[in-house]
């Protein structure tokens, strides 16, 4: 059996390199690249991204990436957001003073988190659903999180502590999201990426 097909989408966002190993580890056929056709024909796609949400969307519309994602999800074909990738899908995000509108995909607003150290980096632990596809077979592991801005949980979400509760994972039908670095979070991300690619 052929491996699934997976682009990760490169926007100009940084990390796809280590995106792209990881998901070839969890045993993806992965390519990096801004082709829009080949976002749409892939098995899977992820999305990645580092900084701040208004450059990230930047990046997204230069490329002209969102109806292409937008697409996938109402199609139920599999997306991937980590980290800021993550944070994109979301209706709103405030950083700086600037509101900036995201994709839409996931109900809610990315807001700086009310911590008293930030940026929150390092490992965490998550605390995932009943019934989770992501986090199958993963119990009391800890992620690698670098973020100062994140989502509120929503029902359903998996969720860690910073200061507050915040969405650290999000499972929607085709559509999941990851606020840690799976790429980066060992044995425990190297799992979640196998769930993921187990269900392309």
């Amino acid at each position: 059996m052929s491996s699934p097909s997976v682009v990760v989408l490169d926007y100009g966002s940084g990390n796809l390199r280590s995106a792209q190993r990881a998901l070839a580890r969890a045993g993806a056929s992965v390519i990096v690249t801004a082709d829009l056709a080949a976002a749409r024909a892939a098995d899977g796609l992820a999305v990645p991204g580092v900084g701040a949400f208004a450059a990230c969307m930047d990046g997204i519309e230069a490329i002209g990436a969102g109806p292409v994602i937008r697409a996938r999800v109402t199609a139920g074909r599999p997306v991937l957001g980590i980290c800021v990738g993550m944070q994109i899908l979301y209706e709103t995000g405030y950083e700086h003073g600037r509101r900036t509108a995201g994709l839409g995909l996931q109900p809610g607003q990315v807001t700086r988190l009310h911590a008293d150290v930030l940026p929150h980096m390092g490992w965490n632990t998550v605390s995932p659903p009943p019934g989770s596809v992501l986090f199958e077979g993963v119990t009391g592991e800890r992620f690698y999180f670098v973020h100062s801005y994140a989502a509120r949980p929503a029902p359903g979400d998996t969720t860690a502590e910073h200061g507050e509760a915040f969405a650290a994972a999000t499972e929607r039908g085709a559509l999941c999201s990851t606020q840690f670095h799976p790429e980066k979070s060992g044995d425990a991300g190297a799992h979640l990426l196998r769930n993921w690619v187990g269900t392309l």
